[in-house]
């Protein structure tokens, strides 16, 4: 049912991309531990880049977008989408390590309010040359995909973070 779909539920579908079909299984996983639609991490636990693998069509390359719509502030998000990480050309069930980093991982450091980084999935036509913007803050997945004619996403997860050691809010377990 789409209204229980958590990418909807978390604004990811609506905030960053439009509705899709997933076609493409996303894992990503920080020191061993696999994030699944609206978990909680801390800043600590996702400092160094996570492992990501992408199961889809055989011999497919696919890219990777990872950003925080929700920057600088979620009640203020003047500079969404915050580009954390992009990286292209990466094959079917392999790591992303098989890939072209294009912008290297920046670690979340959200200052407040509990932020959502999404991490989305293209399918790639071809290999393509893709370049990095000039910035990384009001990135637009939307303009990108149609830039570089990704078409729709195949996969998307995300992720909610918020400053170490913050009280009130949700609490992380």
């Amino acid at each position: 049912m789409a209204s229980r779909d958590p990418l909807i539920v978390g604004g990811i579908v609506g905030d960053i991309v439009d509705y899709f079909d997933a076609s493409a299984r996303l894992r990503v996983s920080y020191n061993n531990r696999e994030i699944t639609n609206g978990s909680e991490l801390r800043p600590s636990q996702v400092a160094n880049q996570p492992t990501v693998q992408i199961a889809g069509l055989s011999r497919s390359l696919y890219t990777l977008v990872m950003m925080d719509p929700d920057s600088p502030t979620p009640s203020n998000p003047s500079q969404r989408e915050y580009l954390h990480w992009l990286v292209t050309d990466i094959p079917e069930g392999r790591d992303v390590n098989r890939g072209t980093e294009v912008v290297a991982y920046e670690s979340p450091r959200p200052t407040a309010g509990i932020h959502r980084l999404a991490f989305v999935v293209f399918r790639q036509t071809a290999r393509q040359a893709i370049y990095a913007p000039g910035w990384r803050a009001n990135f637009n997945t939307r303009d990108f995909a149609e830039c570089y004619s990704l078409g729709a996403p195949v996969a998307a997860g995300y992720f909610n973070c918020q400053r170490e050691g913050t009280c009130g809010g949700r609490r992380y377990r």
